[in-house]
């Protein structure tokens, strides 16, 4: 499947070129013709002789982007100066800054946020823990733990390297949702030390959200911090994604007419994602459910089964498949890919059943190509923002937590996780649902509230919200 040229590999080039003439022309001619596309053509300065000029050109990857500065070099008259990666100025002193509340300006307001004003609160808290919730930015924070073993697709890369990707997630927190993030990156990859450290910062923080941590030990690390900690711990690589596949799910099985009870569902992928994705679609009432790995169908007598492969062999695999993931999804309603690129063919989609549906979300390169997928399946969602039906985290983890802080809930639990994927997939309506729409845009303003309504409702907590919150805090006497 070859790439096309996208925003996240656009180059801003500053360069010089003839006044008059056909120079601007034959540049614009020259980028196309190397498979790149001209965004922006902006003149910052001009003379009788010559221009000056910012020229903006998106590309497939970094090599093509130096392919495209070669030729717009080679153009007659053609100064090269600056070159820009847009990517990496956009992450220039990171992405993410801490703000006041309230203005200091002058001496009163520096002894009220600050010494001696502050003691007092101090002291409020000290008499009564819980007034931490009210009394401090405790209350709206959360912290995006990493160690940096499994970030995105580039693997383990390490605690600084996994930074950005954390960055990135609590500006997401906050755009959608209004929540202060705040990115923990660790140097330790031990699973009690993660815990040790999770632990020891959480009375700061109203939910932590665990990120980018490999299987196995993400399973462990989520289910003693669960134990230990009365505040809420989600791992959005496991249940964000489940969320917004069975969401999805919902309304792709709304296009073609099927129930979740109904279909048989091959996966692809053992790992955390995949593990999470499955326990949500039989809570959700699924009961027809193959996953494969990299060794072939999970069953019942498979050698080497441990730990959540071999609780994924007791309770999925009910006529007890074997053989590989090609041979399982012969016939399947539904296949769901959260694993690596190419593992079927446009021809092993064609042996699904009538009005198949394919999630293949592996990316950037999918489990299958989505258009050799689509000669055959009825529905199919990607992972990629260049495809129709994008399955993307965004559309859960913020409005879950906006819910879990709104409730002042301790856990998330199961029911918690229904509703949301309920919720979202009730935000495109019927009459909007169709087969290259079965989820709504991250941008749709509807996503992050009816998710976190729904997750609020589900936690325990009011059914309306005050208009102001501080507002509401502030009648009670300290």
């Amino acid at each position: 499947m070859s790439a096309v040229p996208s925003v996240s590999y656009s180059i801003t080039v500053r360069l010089e070129v003839p006044a008059g003439g056909t120079s601007v022309s034959q540049l614009t001619t020259a980028v196309e013709q190397a498979g790149g596309i001209v965004t922006a053509l902006d003149v910052t300065a001009s003379g009788h002789e010559r221009l000056r000029m910012d020229v903006t050109v998106a590309a497939r990857d970094t090599n093509h982007a130096d392919e495209i500065v070669d030729v717009m070099a080679a153009v007659p008259g053609v100064v090269i100066g600056k070159v820009s990666d847009r990517t990496f100025l956009m992450h220039l002193g990171g992405k993410i800054e801490m703000q006041t509340k309230h203005p200091i300006r002058n001496r009163d307001d520096l002894s009220m946020i600050y010494t001696p004003g502050v003691a007092r609160v101090c002291l409020a808290i000290a008499k009564n823990k819980d007034d931490a919730r009210r009394l401090t930015v405790k209350r709206n924070s959360i912290a995006v733990i990493s160690d940096g073993s499994a970030v995105l697709g580039l693997g383990n890369i390490g605690p600084e390297a996994a930074l950005p990707v954390m960055e990135g997630k609590a500006a997401l927190f906050k755009r959608f949702a209004g929540i202060d993030a705040w990115p923990l990156v660790l140097d330790t990859q031990d699973v009690d030390e993660i815990i040790t450290v999770a632990k020891a910062v959480a009375p700061g923080f109203a939910g932590i959200n665990l990120e980018d941590i490999s299987a196995p030990r993400c399973f462990e690390v989520e289910r003693r911090l669960r134990e230990q900690l009365d505040i809420p711990v989600f791992h959005d690589d496991q249940h964000g994604t489940a969320i917004v596949v069975l969401a999805a799910l919902y309304n792709a099985l709304r296009v073609v007419g099927k129930h979740i009870t109904d279909v048989r569902i091959v996966m692809s992928g053992a790992g955390a994602a995949g593990t999470a994705i499955i326990k949500l679609l039989l809570a959700a009432g699924a009961g027809d459910i193959v996953v494969a790995d990299i060794e072939g169908v999970v069953h019942r007598s498979r050698d080497g089964l441990v730990g959540e492969l071999l609780w994924l062999a007791e309770h999925t695999n009910r006529l007890d498949v074997t053989g590989s993931l090609r041979e399982a999804v012969a016939g399947a309603d539904v296949f769901i890919g959260v694993s690596a690129p190419n593992v079927l063919r446009g021809e092993d989609v064609a042996t699904m059943a009538d009005q198949a549906i394919v999630f293949a979300l592996a990316n950037p390169e999918p489990e299958v190509d989505p258009a050799e997928a689509a000669r055959h399946a009825a529905v199919v969602a990607t992972g990629r923002s260049d495809f129709p039906n994008q399955i993307n985290n965004v559309l859960a983890f913020p409005g879950v937590f906006r819910g879990l802080l709104d409730a002042q809930s301790s856990e998330i639990t199961e029911t918690m996780l229904l509703a949301a994927a309920r919720a979202l997939a009730g935000v495109v309506s019927d009459a909007e649902l169709n087969a290259a729409y079965i989820t709504p845009s991250v941008f749709n303003p509807d996503v992050h509230t009816a998710v976190a309504a729904a997750v609020r409702k589900a936690a325990g907590g009011p059914a309306e919200l005050p208009v102001d919150p501080d507002a509401a805090d502030a009648e009670v006497t300290v």
